[in-house]
C-alpha cells in the first residue's frame, strides 16, 4: 500500500463501489483517506463519545479439526495440552467476569468434533440462571457449523436450539477474507465464505445480534479486503443484523503460515476503508488486542468509534505472540488520552456508564 497519491475521495453522500474503493486502498494518501472516515465517525456519532464493553473471552476448548495455517492455538485431540474445560471451570471464569462488573461472555474453541449440541445447551441454560446479566455472545458461523454436522442437525435447526438455549448474539469469528481462494489456501478445512454468511442471515431472522470481523495480512490481494468488505456491506443490506466490524491484522508468531504481519499504515487504511464503505454498519471497532494502545488511539481519528472489549481473558492471539493486555481504567485513560469521551457499553451498544477524567 501507498502513502501518497492525487486520488481524490468521493463526496460523502456517494455510496462507494468496489472500483473506487480499491482504488482508495492502492492510492489515497493515508491522512486524507483518515480524515474522510473521521468524518463520517462524526456524523454517526456526534456526541465525540467512545465505548467499550467489559468482557472475557473463554476459549472453552483449543482441540481443533481445522488446523488453520494462521493459528496458533489450535491443538489435535491427542496432544498433551489439549483441553476442554469443564463447566465449574467456565463458571469460575464468569464469575470473575460479573465481580468486575462485566456483561458480555463471548466463548469461542476450535472445531471439537466430541462436543455435540448437547453440550453447549446443557452449559447455555446454566450460564442464563447463574449469570443473568451476562450476554451470553458466543460461537462463530463455523462453531455453529461444527457443531450441526456432528450433531446431526441442519444449521437452521442448530441455530435455533442455540437461541433457545441461551445464546445471545454471534460474534464474527472464523471470517478471515470473504474469498474462498483465500479461504482455500489458509483454512482449506473451515466453512466457504457462503456458509459463514447463512449463519449470520439465519441468525439475523432469529432476532440475534451479531459483528463482522475481518483477519488481514495473509497473503490476500488488495481486491481480496475490498470484496470482503462489500460481501459484509451487501449482507447487511440483505437483512443482516450486525452491530460493529472489526477488522485486524494476522499475527504470524508461532504459526505454520508464518510470514510478517501488516504494517501499522496498512491497518490504517483498511480501517477507515471500512468506515467508508460500510455506511450501514453504525459501529467500527478498532482493534487493540493486535495493535497495542497507541496505534489504537490513533485509530479514533481514522473512523473507530469502538474499542472492543476490555479482554479479562484472551487467549487465541496470545498464541501467536501478541499479548496486550487492558484494564478498565486503562482503557477510560486512553480514550480520555485522544480526547474523547469513555462509555462503558453492552453487547448490543446500551449505554451503562459515562466516565469523567
Amino acid at each position: 500500500m501507498t502513502q501518497t497519491s492525487t486520488h481524490e475521495i468521493p463526496a460523502t453522500h456517494h455510496r462507494l463501489e468496489r472500483d473506487e474503493a480499491l482504488q482508495l486502498l492502492k492510492h489515497a494518501d493515508l491522512l486524507a483517506l483518515g480524515r474522510e472516515a473521521d468524518g463520517i465517525r462524526r456524523r454517526y456519532h456526534p456526541e465525540n463519545r467512545v465505548t467499550f464493553v467489559v468482557d472475557r473471552n473463554v476459549n472453552y476448548t483449543n482441540i481443533c479439526e481445522s488446523r488453520c495455517s494462521f493459528c496458533a492455538f489450535y491443538r489435535d485431540a491427542a496432544a498433551k495440552d489439549a483441553y476442554v474445560l469443564t463447566p465449574d471451570e467456565i463458571f469460575t471464569k464468569i464469575t470473575e467476569l460479573v465481580e468486575l462488573e462485566g456483561t458480555q461472555l463471548l466463548m469461542q474453541g476450535g472445531l471439537n468434533p466430541s462436543l455435540t449440541i448437547d453440550y453447549f445447551e446443557e452449559l447455555f441454560r446454566e450460564i442464563g440462571t447463574r449469570f443473568p446479566s451476562v450476554q451470553n455472545h458466543s460461537l462463530s458461523p463455523a462453531e455453529i457449523t461444527c457443531i450441526a454436522r456432528v450433531s446431526g442437525l441442519t444449521i437452521d435447526t442448530a441455530l435455533e436450539r442455540l437461541h433457545r438455549a441461551g445464546l445471545d448474539s454471534i460474534p464474527g469469528g472464523g471470517a478471515e477474507i470473504l474469498v474462498d481462494e483465500v479461504r482455500g489456501a489458509i483454512s482449506p478445512n473451515k466453512i466457504g465464505w457462503r456458509q459463514w454468511s447463512r449463519v449470520m442471515l439465519k441468525a439475523a431472522r432469529l432476532g440475534m445480534p451479531t459483528t463482522a470481523t475481518m483477519m488481514f495480512g495473509c497473503g490476500e490481494r488488495l481486491e481480496d479486503i475490498v470484496e470482503h468488505l462489500f460481501r459484509v456491506r451487501e449482507l447487511q443490506d440483505d437483512g443482516g443484523s450486525f452491530t460493529a466490524f472489526i477488522p485486524w491484522t494476522y499475527q504470524p508468531g508461532n504459526t505454520e503460515l508464518g510470514g510478517e504481519t501488516a504494517t501499522g499504515v496498512e491497518y490504517l487504511k483498511v480501517l477507515a476503508l471500512s468506515r467508508i464503505v460500510l455506511d450501514n454498519i453504525p459501529n467500527i471497532q478498532a482493534s487493540w488486542v493486535t495493535q497495542g494502545a497507541k496505534l489504537a488511539q490513533v485509530s479514533l481519528s481514522f473512523g473507530a468509534n469502538d474499542l472492543g472489549g476490555t479482554m479479562l481473558e484472551e487467549n487465541v492471539v496470545a498464541a501467536a505472540g501478541c499479548r496486550f493486555r487492558m484494564s478498565r481504567d486503562q482503557m477510560v485513560a486512553l480514550i480520555a488520552g485522544a480526547g474523547f469521551k469513555a462509555a462503558q457499553r453492552t453487547t448490543t451498544y446500551k449505554i451503562l456508564r459515562e466516565f469523567s477524567v
